[in-house]
């Protein structure tokens, strides 16, 4: 399929109103993870409350350290945004350039990450250290594997896009990562706050 005849078949989903399939997979895929992470951070609410806020153990995490992953994955949401308008125009080789961006990106956030567990560990807070804890590694821990499965669906692309017989496909898929990758960026935004500003 040329890209003139997959901007042909998207005119015709915009005029009939049918929502192509794969982009109507990724929504349902997504709303069931915002019922996993919307459960996991009301509980992380209501236990807190109800434990008193656990201000002390908080006082451990480090804001700058989050802020800066806040900022990394913030300015990867503008990369996969840019990767989604070149691959709707067609320019392959600047989608590509775009994903790749994306990737280093959130391979970033994830060393970064990493650097900060390191540091906590070091210093005796583990999951078993107290319910604090324990909600601190499963909230962020469980987003930074959503992270790691945004960064093989940006490469698997990104390797894609270099095949040119494959490229009208991955068209449209382009847009599907970046829904999936605005997801994981949205949940941070909620973590952030949440874990390591309250």
């Amino acid at each position: 399929m040329t890209s003139a005849s997959m901007a042909a078949a998207r005119t015709t989903d915009v005029m009939t109103g049918r929502v192509p399939s794969g982009k109507l997979g990724i929504w349902w895929f997504l709303a069931s993870e915002i019922m996993t992470f919307g459960g996991l951070l009301a509980s992380f609410v209501l236990c807190r409350f109800k434990a008193g806020g656990w201000e002390e153990q908080a006082a451990h995490v480090s804001t700058g350290i989050a802020a800066f992953n806040t900022l990394l994955l913030v300015t990867s949401s503008l990369t996969i945004v840019r990767a989604h308008a070149a691959a709707e125009r067609g320019e392959r080789e600047k989608a590509a350039k775009f994903l790749l961006y994306t990737v280093v990106l959130g391979l970033s956030f994830l060393s970064v990450k990493a650097y900060e567990y390191s540091g906590e560990i070091a210093h005796g807070f583990i999951p078993s250290a107290g319910l604090f804890w324990s909600f601190y590694y499963g909230l962020t821990g469980l987003h930074a594997l959503h992270v790691f499965a945004g960064i093989v669906a940006n490469f698997a692309l990104y390797v894609a896009a270099h095949r040119v017989a494959v490229w009208p496909k991955v068209q449209q898929r382009v847009e599907y990562a970046g829904l999936y990758w605005h997801f994981v960026d949205i949940v941070w935004i909620f973590l952030f706050p949440l874990v390591y500003l309250s």
